[in-house]
């Protein structure tokens, strides 16, 4: 489970969204923390209208301020600076976690839909794509500043790849240390929310696509049900959804109804979210979602 959690800061309120989640974890596992700024070349004073660190020992004293009002009580806290001026932010990231051992990376986003997506691409999806670094997303409340974070209820949501279930392990940890209440949910579409490149495939025999569907929702049911009693055999609270609709709206609403408090997505490290289901239901749910995201890699499948 995770034991070194690396908390990236650029001395913005936005930034800070992070910190509730990282505490929380940290206290709840035990960890150890590694606030960590990466000095950036030709670095701005702001970002998203926000201040910014430019320089080592501004960086240095913000960072000691934040391990003193957020993690007072947590025996392992560490502050460091990444001196060397660079462009590349993300790549600093990957390279320190890899160096020092870190297991866990909690930072937020910048906001939604496509700022979100731009901020995913560029730094956190790196991350995953690093190797197998899990990364936790937060994000802050309408007012900008830090949420709450607790982590009672946990969403899974799954697809058909059993390759994906390969993140139970890190899921199960996460629901047991919590005592949160685990459900694993699956999507399968209707006729009429099929994507259009398949609703045309479907419409010469729409009622044989409609039979389909709801053979398809069927296994499912059974599968998850499956998976939820093995889960509730080792002592975790688990249960089975499978719900039909446009994947990327029915698991955020899913999520905004039952006060999700932790989302789970399993990832393959090389392409990322592109992984769970397409890449445009992934970024669908973060677009609607303001949900935590807990991103797992898992491995690749094997092509032998």
């Amino acid at each position: 489970m995770f034991k070194h959690i690396l908390v990236p800061m650029d001395g913005s309120k936005l930034a800070e969204a992070a910190l509730p989640a990282a505490r929380f974890m940290a206290e709840k596992l035990q960890a150890q923390v590694t606030l960590f700024h990466v000095v950036e070349q030709d670095a701005p004073s702001q970002v998203h209208g926000q201040k910014h660190l430019t320089g080592p020992q501004e960086a240095e004293a913000y960072l000691r301020q934040v391990a003193l009002m957020w993690f007072d009580g947590i025996p392992r806290v560490e502050c460091h600076v990444h001196e060397t001026e660079t462009q590349l932010v993300s790549d600093s990231i990957v390279a320190h976690a890899a160096e020092l051992g870190h297991d866990l990376v909690v930072m937020c986003s910048h906001g939604r839909g496509k700022a979100f997506h731009l901020l995913f691409g560029s730094i956190a999806q790196k991350v995953i794509a690093g190797g197998t670094l899990p990364v936790l997303i937060t994000h802050p409340d309408d007012r900008g500043e830090p949420p709450p974070f607790c982590c009672c209820q946990i969403l899974l949501p799954l697809d058909t790849d059993p390759e994906h279930e390969k993140g139970l392990p890190v899921v199960k940890s996460v629901a047991r240390t919590c005592n949160a209440d685990l459900h694993i949910t699956t999507v399968i579409p209707t006729y009429e929310s099929l994507p259009p490149d398949e609703k045309v495939t479907a419409r010469t025999l729409p009622a044989t696509a409609t039979r389909m569907l709801d053979l398809e929702a069927r296994d499912a049911e059974e599968h998850l049900g499956e998976l939820a009693r093995g889960l509730i055999a080792e002592g975790i609270h688990a249960s089975a959804h499978v719900l039909r609709g446009d994947p990327a709206e029915t698991i955020a609403r899913a999520a905004q109804e039952a006060k999700i408090d932790l989302m789970v997505l399993p990832t393959h490290g090389k392409t990322g979210m592109a992984a769970f289901w397409t890449g445009s239901v992934a970024h669908g749910i973060c677009s609607r979602s303001r949900c935590p995201l807990l991103l797992v890699p898992i491995s690749e499948p094997s092509t032998a």
